[in-house]
């Protein structure tokens, strides 16, 4: 981390700790460089990233203040539709966005991939080689149908930063979250049951319940506080639900950390209607504070939370390694992992059981948070620069998602048509409902650097913004004044 970053940090924590308050100046520019004994230029470029953060405005004549909070952008609406189960749509859309994914000449915005370019990246490729010359034989063989015990126990150690105090035994090693998820939903339902869903909600999530054969039923979620534990207890008692999924931290894609309380009542709510919870923790350790907020199931007493995880976001998708903490459903879960996925290659468990081992995987995570954060505060002064004034934003507390609403008659997908010509896709907010609700809104990803390209790419989508909403607003105006 450069001089400049490092002070841009601490200026921020103090913002945040109320040590300098909403309006008030801050030290002069040739004042914090003799207190930090850095430069002139080192003070005006924590400055400009502070700038960037939204934490601070520059004044002309007067110096820097800190940015009143109301400057912000309004949150996104609580969705409020009916609550009744539904088969899961959006396959086609959901598919086309994954096919564009990898194409070289786009600029993704909406892809859900964290940074690799880091230094912790090639600590890790440099213990796969050695991991594959020293232990040959074992790479090449079959895996525990468990996983490797040396993974699950680095795991099991892992799993204590977020309240949890599993032991290796309980822990089953999967391809990725999206294959834990998937054991989950094979354990304790079945085609034609009906699931809670936090909504909007994880696209792969909704894929992987549609391939299933289960009906969803999307609870409202607020934008801070989670999904609605009122929506919730009404659907538990007018329907036969099996189960509950929802991702509480970090949430993808509205950002949030679901506060403790709210989730021992969820949990509550589950024991007292005898439910399954399936708590995907994928982004959790991105959270931008730390210690990190507890799961759900490290308040669970009687097993009844499936908690599932990996490393796709933390440290890299091509790893494909997740795992799950099945609780009482242990046995169902394996044998799922078993006639579906079967084992999980040997070679990249090992080298990321010692990747952790050596202390890479936590430094690698205080690195990736910073960054995040820091980028969470660019990408949304870029939005609020080249997007209309009324958009509403997200405020992630973790990961590297934002979600952008714009006013209900917009099309997304439209948009969408619109920037693939000029080499710019984005993520559209419906792929996160089960039938197509959010066609508004959008997701924008933050994880990579935030260069000049990736500006003009915000820039291109915000004139492409303002000329929808310029050809609709006729048609929106014609509308409403009819009887």
């Amino acid at each position: 981390m450069t001089r400049y970053q490092q002070l841009a940090d601490i200026l921020s924590q103090r913002i945040k700790e109320g040590l300098y308050v909403a309006g008030e100046r801050l030290p002069s520019v040739r004042l914090l460089s003799d207190e930090h004994g850095v430069s002139i230029s080192t003070v005006q470029q924590a400055y400009r990233q502070l700038e960037e953060r939204l934490l601070i405005e520059a004044r002309a004549k007067s110096g820097y203040f800190v940015r009143c909070s109301s400057n912000l952008p309004s949150l996104p609406a609580t969705c409020t539709h009916a609550q009744r189960p539904v088969e899961i749509s959006q396959w086609e859309n959901t598919l086309a966005f994954l096919q564009r994914g990898k194409q070289e000449n786009i600029m993704h915005l909406g892809v859900g991939s964290p940074d690799i370019s880091g230094p912790g990246l090639k600590i890790l490729s440099r213990l796969l080689s050695r991991v594959s010359l020293h232990q040959s034989e074992e790479v090449l063989d079959y895996d525990n149908i468990y996983g490797t015990p040396v993974l699950r126990e680095q795991i099991a150690r892992l799993m204590l930063d977020s309240g949890n105090h599993q032991s290796a035994e309980n822990i089953i090693i999967t391809s990725g979250c999206h294959g834990a998820l998937a054991i989950a939903l094979g354990a304790v339902c079945q085609s034609g049951d009906i699931v809670a869903v936090d909504s909007p909600s994880f696209h792969g999530a909704m894929q992987t319940l549609k391939g299933m054969g289960m009906k969803v039923i999307e609870i409202p979620t607020d934008p801070v506080v989670g999904i609605s534990l009122e929506a919730l207890e009404m659907a538990l008692d007018q329907w036969p639900i099996k189960a509950i999924q929802l991702t509480p931290t970090c949430n993808n894609p509205l950002g949030y950390n679901m506060p403790d309380e709210r989730k021992k009542a969820l949990l509550t709510l589950a024991q007292r209607y005898d439910v399954a919870i399936i708590e995907d923790d994928v982004y959790g350790a991105l959270a931008y504070q730390y210690p990190r907020p507890p799961t759900i199931a490290s308040f669970d007493d009687d097993g009844r939370v499936l908690l599932c995880s990996s490393f796709s976001k933390t440290v890299a998708p091509g790893l494909r390694i997740g795992w799950i903490a099945p609780g009482r459903y242990l046995d169902k879960a394996l044998h799922m992992k078993y006639i579906s996925a079967g084992r999980v290659a040997t070679l990249p468990q090992l080298a990321m059981a010692e990747f952790i081992k050596q202390g890479h995987y936590m430094q690698h995570l205080r690195r990736m948070r910073r960054q995040y954060q820091r980028n969470r505060d660019i990408m949304t002064s870029w939005v609020m620069k080249y997007f209309p004034p009324n958009t509403c934003l997200s405020r992630p507390q973790g990961s590297f998602m934002l979600w952008v609403e714009l006013p209900y008659w917009f099309d997304s997908l439209r948009l969408n048509r619109c920037l693939l010509p000029q080499g710019v896709q984005i993520a559209v907010g419906f792929i996160s409902s089960a039938s197509g609700k959010y066609r508004n809104c959008l997701r924008l990803s933050y994880s990579k650097p935030m260069t000049v390209e990736i500006e003009r790419a915000v820039q291109k989508v915000g004139t492409a913004i303002y000329e929808l909403l310029a050809e609709d607003e006729p048609k929106v105006a014609e509308k409403q004044n009819q009887p």
